[in-house]
């Protein structure tokens, strides 16, 4: 039975911001468990080498797609090509995102546009142009790369805060939506993850500072949220929907120092 639970044979599983970090850790993990995978991202070279990382050694279909997510016709248009090279796309990991920080004050109209259209509304025009499939299909798992700053914050993290918090909210919304339809909504929040993006905004005083703050005393890698990813997107989370799953390394267990 454990084995079924996890079984993903013959499903299509679509992962923005593919390439590296948590993206391609989880589309690696995915394809484990048997899923034919598509990744997404912006620059070919590294979706290239990512595709030849995901395939190795399995035998499913791995496909890459150059996609801007800024863009919203690419967006479409990342949607149409995935369900026209795979028939069809179960689980959707909405995966990509960035954080450029500012303080209320400094925050810049293009700064607050750019960060809501990539982190939030790529998201919701992705997942309505793939979620018909899944109701037609009546089985399917959407799940969005939310974060801890979704659930608290620190300074000049505002805007990427604002996206984050709004991520869950639309999340148990679309879950209510799509239950009837055995297609399950849910975030994942990862606590601080040594991935490209926070190693090139944080000073390493600010690293150590994170690392101390967890509970474990370390930062997460990419490969911690796979497990996290591969219960909501598969039967082992048949029963979880509109939830956050935190996988915070319990540096939200801390009231104060």
């Amino acid at each position: 039975m454990l084995k079924e639970l996890f079984n993903l044979s013959g499903r299509t599983a679509l992962v923005t911001g593919g390439s590296k970090g948590i993206g391609k850790a989880v589309a690696r993990g995915l394809a484990e468990c048997g899923a034919n995978i598509a990744i997404s991202a912006r620059h070919e070279d590294e979706l290239k080498k990512a595709k030849a990382e995901i395939a190795d050694g399995l035998a499913v279909k791995v496909e890459y797609f150059v996609a801007d997510m800024l863009d919203r016709d690419a967006v479409k248009k990342l949607a149409a090509g995935v369900l026209a090279k795979f028939g069809r796309c179960d689980v959707l990991f909405n995966n990509a995102g960035s954080n450029k920080p500012q303080t209320l004050v400094d925050t810049t109209e293009d700064a607050w546009d750019n960060i809501v259209e990539l982190n939030l509304t790529s998201c919701v025009l992705l997942s309505k142009e793939i979620a018909p499939a899944m109701i037609k299909n009546k089985w399917g798992r959407i799940i969005y790369t939310s974060s801890i700053m979704g659930l608290a914050s620190n300074p000049a993290r505002g805007c990427y805060s604002a996206t984050k918090a709004a991520l869950i909210g639309m999340a148990r919304a679309q879950a209510l939506e799509l239950g009837p339809h055995n297609i399950t909504v849910n975030c994942l929040a990862p606590g601080p993850i040594a991935t490209d993006l926070p190693m090139s905004i944080l000073s390493a005083e600010q690293k150590k500072v994170f690392a101390e703050r967890t509970a474990v005393k370390r930062w997460g890698q990419p490969v911690d949220m796979v497990g996290p990813v591969l219960l909501l997107a598969t039967d082992a989370g048949a029963f979880v929907t509109g939830n956050v799953i935190l996988a915070d390394g319990g540096i939200l267990c801390r009231t104060f120092d």
